[in-house]
């Protein structure tokens, strides 16, 4: 038995010795490795941890320094960290108010270097509304109602400004989707994240960030708000704006040829107010010649009837018999067909020079009908130009205007033979008159050659018959006259009418022309705003590609600015939760195990 003791401690003693000259020769190849000159690195990474309370103070803040090592042994850092922490090795690290040393043995280095006092880049307010009330964040915890709740990011100015200059942050809240209903977010996003809903807000560079989400709550609890800021490095490429220039060099074209035709539109409706302008002066001249026409009617329908007596009388004393009539009486009325003779003549005259001033004036209105354009304009023309995008109210003018002119026009047609027959009418009646003021005259000279005839009843005889003939022809020129001159008072009245229509079309076109040029002058600037769209849209995205693509960023350390090969800078920034403390469990107590020697002597028990 004790044979076997023995050989089983001995047996022992083999297996543990190797153990022990192994550990020995580590801890010599260890001391040999161990870099007592300066070391070197490549590159090292920063990355800043900060806590915030529930409204977004800043508490506690902590960065991690990474560090790629080229050559093993002593490196020199800077921040002013309260404390620092080795998190690689063992080995201890000095610091020296902003110096820090350390020895580094590993490819890759890390230490943690605790702040305080030191500002975040970002101001950060979150503020909380339940029901539309604000309340503070103690205040929420089991509540239900609409939750509200609002971050506001804006530049700290005691801070380093590179990093909000140059820095995007990422804000994430993460809701159980069993107390969230509803969520909103009108500048996030909101997704799944397994049995909870995320949702994601974005500050971006040099901007300040105000986010709001809503929801419905049930037993409010919150985790806490995630916040990552990294650099805003990436380059953005300027879009294939291709496609998109040749649709804007179309409508720069479409603007100007808009003007072009608006132009021509405004040239047109300048000689239409021109032609509204002189139609309506001679309208009021033919209104007045007609008028004076008219005037003169009555005068000469009753120097007309004043004859038609005088004959009728000279008449029925010549047919009375001679013998009561003596020579005297015979040279009165040679006198009286004289004058007779003479008022035709007048009257005569009176008609040719009115017939000269009817036809200047129908000249004249004719003309200016004519001038007016006669443009055939569609309705899907006038429904294209109300689409342009012009001054409605200057379109429907336009319209108005056209329709007016239109309107003249197609009635000066149909009256236009009833204007062409006055002036042939007024020719006849003066022909007529110059026919019987003739008739007279010459009566009259038969008359005074019969005085000294020696048959004095055969002369009387023929007067007897020539005035019989004259007066029944007077009766018919008499009775057309009258109907002549009815007819003249007719139009007379009822020109007046048109006269007022012209005005109202001359009075239209006029201000026509003035909302033509109005328009012209906005098509104008239209067109000429519009003229370099592609080259302004182009500027646009420039400046915008500009103000985002930051990849020419170089890094800068946030704990010092004598820190060299900065190549990277985090911030992890989380606020404190809004959570029911979790009740703590009462561990069970393990068991405590054996050591392999106290195993290994149990075996021999």
């Amino acid at each position: 038995m004790k044979y076997k003791r023995i050989t089983a401690l001995f047996m022992a003693f083999l297996l543990v010795m190797p153990a022990f000259l192994v550990s020995a020769e580590q801890n010599k190849s260890s001391e040999e490795k161990t870099p007592g000159g300066e070391g070197s690195y490549s590159e090292k990474h920063e990355v800043v941890y900060a806590t915030l309370n529930a409204s977004g103070n800043q508490e506690e803040m902590y960065g991690v320094n990474n560090f790629s090592i080229e050559e093993p042994g002593k490196i020199v850092d800077h921040g002013s960290y309260t404390s620092v922490q080795n998190l690689t090795d063992l080995t201890d690290i000095d610091q020296n108010d902003n110096r820090v040393e350390l020895t580094a043995k590993e490819d890759e280095f890390y230490y943690q270097g605790n702040l305080e006092d030191t500002p975040l880049p970002w101001n950060i307010d979150v503020s909380y509304k339940l029901d539309g009330e604000e309340l503070q964040p103690e205040e929420l915890l089991g509540k239900d109602g609409e939750f509200e709740i609002q971050i506001d990011t804006e530049k700290n100015e005691d801070a380093d400004p590179a990093f909000f200059e140059n820095y995007l942050m990422q804000i994430t809240l993460t809701l159980d989707s069993k107390l969230y209903e509803n969520i909103e977010a009108p500048d996030g996003t909101v997704a799944n994240a397994g049995k909870n809903r995320q949702v994601t807000f974005t500050a971006m560079p040099e901007k300040e960030g105000s986010f709001t989400l809503s929801a419905d709550v049930t037993d409010l609890e919150m985790e806490s708000i995630e916040m990552v800021a990294i650099p805003s490095s990436m380059s953005i490429d300027a879009p294939d704006t291709g496609a998109v220039t040749d649709d804007m060099n179309s409508l720069s074209n479409a603007t100007s040829e808009l003007n072009q035709g608006v132009g021509e539109l405004k040239q047109g409706i300048a000689e239409l107010n021109d032609g509204a302008a002189v139609l309506y002066d001679g309208s009021a001249e033919y209104k007045n010649g007609i008028g004076e026409l008219d005037n003169g009617s009555a005068e000469l329908v009753k120097g007309s009837a004043s004859i038609q007596s005088a004959l009728q009388k000279m008449s029925e004393s010549v047919g009375a018999g001679s013998g009561e009539m003596n020579l005297s009486d015979l040279s009165k009325m040679e006198d009286g067909i004289r004058q007779v003779a003479e008022g035709l003549k007048e009257a005569e005259n009176g008609l040719s020079n009115l017939k000269e001033q009817y036809g200047k004036a129908h000249g004249a209105l004719g003309e200016t009908i004519e001038s007016i354009p006669a443009y055939n304009i569609t309705e899907e023309q006038i429904q294209v130009l109300y689409e342009s995008g012009a001054d409605k109210e200057v379109v429907d003018q336009l319209v108005e205007t056209h329709q007016t002119a239109a309107a003249t026009k197609e009635t000066y047609a149909n009256v236009k033979e009833v204007f062409n027959a006055v002036d042939p009418a007024l020719e006849t009646s003066a022909g007529s008159l110059n026919e019987m003021s003739s008739s007279l005259s010459a009566l009259a000279d038969n008359l005074a050659s019969s005085l000294d005839s020696v048959d004095i009843d055969e002369s009387m005889k023929e007067l007897q018959e020539g005035l019989q003939t004259l007066s029944s022809n007077y009766n018919n020129f008499h009775s057309g006259l009258t109907d002549y001159t009815g007819g003249v008072s007719e139009l007379a009245g009822s020109y007046q009418e048109i006269h007022n229509g012209l005005g109202e079309l001359s009075n239209g076109t006029s201000e026509l022309e003035n909302g033509a040029a109005e328009l012209h002058n906005g098509t104008s600037e239209l067109a000429e705003s519009t003229s370099d769209i592609p080259g302004q849209m182009q500027s646009e995205i420039d400046q915008m590609v500009e103000e985002y693509d930051k990849s020419d960023f170089e890094p800068v350390s946030f704990v010092s600015s004598e820190n060299e090969k900065v190549e990277s800078v985090q911030f992890v920034i989380k606020t404190e939760s809004i959570k029911k403390p979790e009740k703590e469990e009462e561990a069970p107590k393990e068991k405590e195990e054996k050591s392999f020697w106290d195993r290994f002597i149990d075996l021999f028990k």
